[in-house]
């Protein structure tokens, strides 16, 4: 039996033992060594206040609609990343073997079964992992493949001026990655003093607190450069923070949305910027069934391995950004943590023993 994470309810979270799952001829069995937890998607799934609740994305139709026949919300799993070793095989596995290093798109749980062939085809396909990295850092393939979307969605050209909106793991990893892109300057934007230091140190030329900022962030750059810049990229998923990317950018700019909104948006005024600027918005999404959009010669396992390539590299730096570490069987206190400090760390995870 290995153990499981289970959602019952919001706020209402337990650990459950699992049986051992079937191993497909193309499957393979991965012991978890660490998993990353999304402050977005998995919070507002743990609060209750995901768009999920009530309604369900028709793929098909490319819409949210209710159903005719409501499905249970409840039970639900968490987790969406996981970094382990590959324990066992199918016979028809030639890619993998026990022993490998890899980063699986999977629950949180002790242990995670998987066809290589549906993987395939999901949002997070398994890619093998080198050896001589800290562990630590492959928490942050998922995030960066989020990141490297955006990025590319951003089209940053060579001399590019771009701010970034928000600065969790998503926005840390933006800010070097337009660097990486070429861009000339990078202002980095948040209330969190912490993250602004951060932002500084991995590449950033300004760091603006948009509660600083009298008449908001946008005009306060534009003060700083006499000028707006070409694109912002909004990542916190908070409805101010998008006002905040909108209100950045020149005539004629782009603002790229990482973020997953919820609910009403009091503090977005498109009458403003966005309507005076004639400004170009772009939903970054590279999930859902929405692929990239050079697909086919950019899937996602070729997001994925150069994501893997530029921190294996140190091209980009994950090694100083703070990671809150919790033994996955203190996993329902670690929610009630993120809870109540959503700011206090740049990645949660949990730890399955072993390999440090």
């Amino acid at each position: 039996m290995a153990r499981a994470l289970q959602l019952d309810g919001p706020r209402s979270l337990r650990l459950c033992d699992e049986p051992p799952a079937r191993l497909a001829p193309r499957g393979i069995r991965v012991k978890a060594l660490l998993s990353g937890v999304s402050h977005g998607t998995e919070l507002s799934l743990y609060r209750g206040t995901s768009a999920f609740a009530d309604r369900v994305f028709d793929r098909g139709l490319r819409a949210f609609v209710t159903p005719d026949t409501p499905a249970a919300t409840y039970p639900a799993t968490l987790g969406y990343e996981l970094v382990g070793r590959v324990d066992e095989t199918g016979p028809d596995v030639h890619e993998l073997a026990p022993g490998d290093l890899v980063h699986i798109g999977a629950p949180h749980r002790e242990e995670a079964t998987l066809d290589l062939d549906v993987a395939a085809t999901s949002t997070y396909p398994p890619v093998r992992l080198p050896e001589d990295a800290p562990l630590e850092r492959w928490l942050f393939v998922s995030v960066g493949a989020v990141a490297l979307v955006a990025a590319h969605d951003a089209q940053i050209k060579l001399g590019d001026h771009v701010a970034v909106v928000g600065l969790g793991a998503i926005g840390l990893l933006l800010v070097q990655m337009a660097k990486l892109a070429g861009a000339a300057r990078v202002v980095a934007i948040d209330p969190v003093q912490s993250r602004r230091e951060l932002a500084l140190a991995l590449g950033a030329d300004e760091a603006i607190d948009p509660r600083a900022a009298p008449d908001g962030p946008g005009a306060a750059l534009k003060r700083s450069v006499s000028r707006g810049v070409d694109v912002a990229v909004e990542t916190s998923g908070a409805t101010a923070g998008l006002q905040a990317a909108v209100s950045a950018p020149g005539l004629g700019g782009r603002v790229v949305t990482v973020g997953f909104y919820q609910g009403g948006a009091p503090e977005l005024a498109l009458g403003e910027e966005w309507h005076h600027n004639r400004l170009d918005m772009v939903s970054s999404m590279g999930a859902w069934g929405a692929p990239h959009r050079a697909y086919p010669a950019w899937d996602r396992v070729r997001v994925l391995e150069s994501v893997v390539d530029l921190l294996a590299t140190g091209a980009v730096r994950t090694d100083e950004l703070p990671v809150r570490r919790f033994p996955f069987a203190d996993a329902v206190d670690a929610y009630g943590w993120l809870d109540e400090n959503p700011n206090e760390a740049v990645k949660v995870a949990f730890t399955y023993g072993g390999e440090r």
